[in-house]
């Protein structure tokens, strides 16, 4: 397979994953589907996970990975017909991409590292809002039990972990394959792209 066939394989997923990733970002501002916790966070009463403000789906995952998806694609088109200097620039392109995946891995590894911002006891505490999971290292998500500790809103910590998790896997796999579109790239660029040059 040539280098430019190898960039089509690789934009085609990037998109989809991007899109994966901001649409798990935006969900996150709506715990239970409801739009009361981000309408009073938005107040400055904290209601929303503190990662899901850092928006590593829709600004890391998202936006810096669907950049070098767009060019990568465009690079690809006629399969073979690229140039080595479109070869060239898709491997700073896909840089940008694994800066973003970096991104968007490191924030749901910490959203899911700290747990959901809720309403919470665990019967020995009064009450209150808080992350009630920041401090168990992780453990919390091997522990059900404890995920009945947050109240309000409801089922939150499923809601996060499923989405922290989806962003997770989502930017491993955008950062592999940007990885993998840096050294196409760098073949393209050296060796040239398959076609007649």
């Amino acid at each position: 397979m040539c280098t430019g066939a190898c960039s089509k394989f690789i934009a085609i997923p990037l998109y989809v994953l991007a899109a994966v990733s901001v649409i798990c970002n935006i969900m996150l501002f709506f715990p239970d589907f409801k739009t009361e916790y981000a309408a009073k966070d938005r107040e400055g009463t904290d209601r929303i996970t503190e990662e899901v403000k850092y928006m590593g789906g829709l600004i890391g995952g998202g936006i810096m990975v669907l950049i070098p998806a767009i060019h990568i694609h465009l690079t690809s088109a006629n399969n073979c017909c690229a140039n080595r200097c479109g070869m060239f620039l898709s491997i700073g392109f896909a840089a940008a991409g694994v800066v973003g995946a970096v991104y968007s891995l490191s924030v749901a590894a910490l959203g899911l590292a700290n747990g959901p911002l809720c309403y919470w006891s665990n019967g020995s505490v009064t009450p209150e809002w808080g992350v009630p999971f920041a401090n168990s290292n992780g453990s919390y998500l091997a522990n059900k039990d404890m995920w009945e500790w947050c109240k309000l809103p409801e089922n939150v910590v499923e809601f996060n972990v499923g989405l922290f998790s989806t962003l997770l896997v989502a930017a491993c796999v955008e950062l592999v394959l940007c990885l993998i579109q840096m050294v196409n790239g760098l073949f393209g660029c050296i060796c040239g792209t398959g076609s007649k040059e």
